[in-house]
C-alpha cells in the first residue's frame, strides 16, 4: 500500500503515479491485431486454431454453438437461491433500463418547419462475457439483459471454452440471449465483429475483457460500433471521520479482487486516523479472502491511502482521477456528489457499496475506467438504439430559409447544395 499526505515531499509525485494508467498495453494491441488478421483471413479454421492455441480446448465449428437444450437445462445444476438471485437483479436491471429508454419526438420551432429524433432498437447485438479467473454471471445481465430491455432482436454471447459455468448459461438464458458461442478472447469477439462461415457478423459488441479483448475491441472500432474501451477495474472511496474502517476497507478490497492484479483501490480521505484503521482493517480482512494473490498485487502496486485537509480538495482529486466507481462514504453525500467532475457511477453513503452496482442496483456494471469517465459514458439503454434526425419542411419555411442554404453553399464552394434550394425558388417564382 501506498500512503500520500497533502503537502509532503512527495505527493504530486504519488499522485502522478496514481493517475498514470492505461487501459491496456501497447503489446496487447500487437497481439489483438495479428490475431484479428487472422480470423479475417481464415475465418471458422482460425476460430478452431486460435481455441487450441489459447484455451487448451479441441473445437470444430459445429461445436462452437451452445445447444439450445443446454441453455435451457442450465437452472437444474444450480441451487435454488443462486436461480432467484440471478432472476432478481435481471429484473431489477429491466426495470432501471425501460426507465431509461430514449423517446422518439417531434417538434415545431418555427412555422413549417418540423424536427425530431427516432430511436430504433439495434437488430443484433454481441455481448463479451469473461469466464477467465471468475465466471462472471453478473456481466451477461448488465450487457444482455439491458440490450434485450432495449428491444434488441438477437442478443449473441461469446464465452471462453471449457467448461462453461451453469450459473452464466442459466442467467444467458434468462437474459433472453438467442445465440452463445464457446468463443474466448480476441478471437471471439474478432468473429462477432467481422463473421465468419458459422457466426454472422453483429452490429454492436458491448462487455468488458481482460486488456487483448480491449485491444481488439477499439481496433474493430468502426467495421462495428463498441460500448466504450474499459481498462482494469477500480474504485476511489473518499471518506471523513464518520467512515467505518471495516467497510471502507471491504469495499477496496472487493475491487482489488478481480483477476488482473491491475486493478486499483484507492482511499482519499480526511482522516488521518481513518488511513491507519482502515489499513489494519484491509490486512485482517485479506487474510480471510481467496483470491490472496491477486490482491497482493494490487495492495503492492494499485492501492493507495491518501490524506487530504477537506472534502473540497478531496472531490477535486476524485473528479481528476475520474474513477470507474466512486464511493462517498462521508457525512453528507448529497451536498458532495455534484462537486465531483467525473466518475463512471457514485455510491453514495456507507450503506451503498460498489458490490451492489456490480450485482443488482439497476445501472449497468460496464462502466469507463483509466480516467476516461471525463470522455465517455458507460452502457445504458441508449447505447443499443440507432438515434435518426427528422427533418420537414412546408415549401414556404424553405422559401424562408433558401438563401442561407444558398449563401452556405456558395461559401464552402459547393454549388451544387446551393442549387438545390436555388431550383425550388425557382419553381415558387414560376
Amino acid at each position: 500500500m501506498k500512503k500520500l499526505f497533502w503537502g509532503t515531499p512527495g505527493f504530486d509525485k504519488g499522485l502522478a503515479s496514481l493517475y498514470r494508467r492505461t487501459a491496456f498495453p501497447p503489446e496487447a494491441e500487437k497481439a489483438a491485431a495479428e490475431i484479428i488478421a487472422g480470423v479475417r483471413r481464415d475465418g471458422d479454421a482460425a476460430l478452431v486454431r486460435y481455441a487450441k492455441k489459447f484455451d487448451k480446448v479441441d473445437l470444430v465449428p459445429e461445436q462452437f454453438r451452445v445447444t439450445k437444450e443446454e441453455l435451457a437445462g442450465s437452472g437444474k445444476k444450480l441451487p435454488a437461491g443462486d436461480r432467484r438471485a440471478i432472476r432478481t437483479a435481471l429484473s431489477q436491471i429491466r426495470a432501471f433500463a425501460r426507465l431509461t429508454r430514449p423517446k422518439s419526438w417531434k417538434s415545431s420551432p418555427r412555422p413549417g418547419v418540423v424536427v425530431g429524433e427516432k430511436f430504433t432498437p439495434m437488430d443484433r447485438v454481441g455481448v463479451y462475457i469473461p469466464g477467465g479467473t471468475a465466471p462472471l454471471v453478473s456481466t451477461v445481465i448488465h450487457t444482455a439483459g439491458i440490450a434485450k430491455a432495449a428491444g434488441v432482436r438477437e442478443v449473441v454471447a461469446v464465452t471462453p471454452p471449457g467448461r462453461l459455468h451453469p450459473a452464466t448459461l442459466y442467467a444467458m438464458h434468462c437474459a433472453g440471449v438467442s445465440e452463445v458461442y464457446r468463443l474466448g478472447g480476441v478471437y471471439g469477439v474478432a468473429a462477432l465483429a467481422v463473421g465468419t462461415e458459422t457466426i454472422p457478423r453483429v452490429e454492436k459488441i458491448a462487455g468488458p475483457g481482460n486488456a487483448y479483448v480491449t485491444a481488439a475491441k477499439k481496433l474493430l472500432y468502426g467495421e462495428v460500433a463498441i460500448d466504450l474501451v474499459a481498462g482494469p477495474s477500480e474504485v476511489l472511496v473518499v471518506a471523513d471521520e464518520t467512515a467505518d474502517p471495516a467497510f471502507v476497507a471491504a469495499d477496496l478490497l472487493s475491487q482489488a479482487e478481480h483477476g488482473s492484479g491491475l486493478e486499483q483501490a484507492v482511499l482519499v480521505t480526511t482522516s488521518k486516523k481513518l488511513i491507519d484503521d482502515a489499513e489494519r482493517e484491509i490486512l485482517r480482512q485479506k487474510a480471510l479472502l481467496s483470491r490472496q494473490e491477486t490482491i497482493e498485487k494490487v495492495m503492492e502496486r494499485g492501492m493507495f491511502l491518501i490524506w487530504v485537509p477537506d472534502l473540497e480538495k478531496a472531490c477535486g482529486l476524485a473528479g481528476k482521477y475520474a474513477p470507474e466507481h466512486l464511493e462517498l462514504q462521508i457525512a453528507s453525500p448529497e451536498k458532495w456528489y455534484g462537486r465531483i467532475a467525473a466518475a463512471g457511477a457514485i455510491f453514495m453513503g456507507p450503506w451503498t457499496p460498489e458490490p451492489v452496482g456490480d450485482f443488482c442496483a439497476g445501472p449497468s456494471h460496464v462502466l469507463p475506467t483509466a480516467s476516461s469517465a471525463r470522455s465517455f459514458n458507460g452502457l445504458e439503454t441508449a447505447s443499443f438504439f440507432r438515434r435518426t434526425s427528422i427533418v420537414r419542411y412546408t415549401r414556404s419555411a424553405l422559401m424562408r430559409e433558401a438563401e442561407i442554404v444558398e449563401r452556405f453553399g456558395m461559401m464552402e464552394g459547393l454549388d451544387a447544395h446551393a442549387m438545390a434550394a436555388t431550383i425550388r425558388r425557382n419553381v415558387q417564382k414560376g
